[in-house]
């Protein structure tokens, strides 16, 4: 009937599959009430196959998909306005999904996907998984990483920052201010922007000829109650730290609770920096000192990226990293020996 490079219609597909073509058709546009067993078998013909479409999809839902591992703190705020500067101009509603920790899209996330046709996904600190990639891109709805937790597979476009000259810019910083005891709470182990930054702040120590003390490398997870579990061991070490790079501003108010617990005084007693530069870190008491991640800048150009794709236009660079910039606030001085 025909060969592996010819692709199939639903008909075609639904003779070798031994099914319906409305079975096949909920497969393709991803319906319920298709057993798991059917859908992995018209999945497979399909990406043995290929699937051709008798018509060209509908662009009558114009809408951009935005998918979060969480929707807590300023974070997704940023995002989501970024994305919207550039929605608004081409007249696209914006989507909103919450995998609630999760770096990892769910297969009953997808089928939703399939079901509305956004013109396109933008995947913000997560991902999916490569199977899930080929059922959208067979559907023709395009996928950008935005701050992706792990390493794009391949072509899958992304957005991300200098997470690495973040990490070692924040410390240099409090090196230049005269701190050797400085702490660090990173990000979880799987994401690619906290091994960046890890990295950084570990060059920084390393060219400054500081060994870097283990007892110092705390391990976060990019949320305020993580942040203030990490500080408070920090904290009362017998030699504790006279400063603590939080990887991200979240993890940073966490430290600042911490501080208070114990009654020290920041930047008196502990000097604090940040990463992202939300809006709210500029309230703190004292204001903190971090590194400014471009987000809604980042959303902005995923958005620009995610509709060229779908309006089939070639991509300049499948891979964007905007600079991050040190932001001095009343967080950080001196350590109190020196003072």
């Amino acid at each position: 009937m025909t060969t592996e490079s010819s692709p199939l219609t639903i008909a075609q597909l639904a003779e070798l599959a031994g099914v319906s073509t409305a079975t096949v058709s909920k497969v393709v546009n991803g319906r319920s009430a298709v057993s798991s067993e059917t859908r992995a078998a018209v999945e497979k013909l399909i990406r043995q196959y290929g699937y051709r479409r008798q018509r060209r999809r509908s662009t009558s839902m114009a809408l951009v998909e935005l998918v979060f591992h969480a929707l807590e703190g300023d974070y997704p705020v940023e995002i989501t306005n970024g994305v919207a500067e550039v929605a608004r101009e081409h007249e696209l509603m914006v989507g909103i999904s919450d995998l609630r920790r999760d770096h990892t899209a769910g297969d009953a996330w997808v089928e939703g996907v399939l079901r509305r046709r956004p013109s396109g996904v933008i995947a913000v600190f997560s991902g999916l998984t490569e199977a899930q990639h080929e059922q959208l891109t067979r559907r023709e709805i395009p996928l950008v990483l935005l701050d992706p937790a792990d390493a794009p597979g391949k072509n899958i476009p992304s957005i991300g920052a200098g997470n690495w000259n973040g990490g070692l810019s924040a410390t240099r910083h409090l090196l230049e201010l005269g701190h050797r005891r400085i702490a660090i709470i990173t990000g979880p182990d799987s994401a690619l922007s906290s091994r960046a930054r890890l990295d950084g702040y570990r060059t920084a120590l390393d060219m400054a000829g500081v060994p870097v003390d283990q007892r110092l490398v705390a391990r976060g997870d990019f949320f305020i109650e993580g942040g203030l579990a990490a500080a408070q061991h920090l904290l009362r070490l017998p030699d504790r730290p006279t400063a603590i790079f939080a990887t991200n501003d979240g993890q940073a108010i966490g430290v600042y609770h911490a501080a208070h617990q114990l009654g020290l005084r920041i930047p008196d007693d502990l000097s604090v920096i940040g990463f992202d530069d939300m809006p709210s870190v500029r309230w703190a008491i004292p204001p903190l000192t971090t590194i400014r991640q471009p987000l809604r800048q980042m959303a902005s150009a995923a958005t620009s990226m995610v509709l060229k794709l779908a309006h089939g236009e070639p991509l300049s660079h499948s891979r964007i990293e905007l600079a991050t910039e040190l932001v001095v606030r009343g967080s950080t001085g001196p350590p109190a020996r020196l003072s």
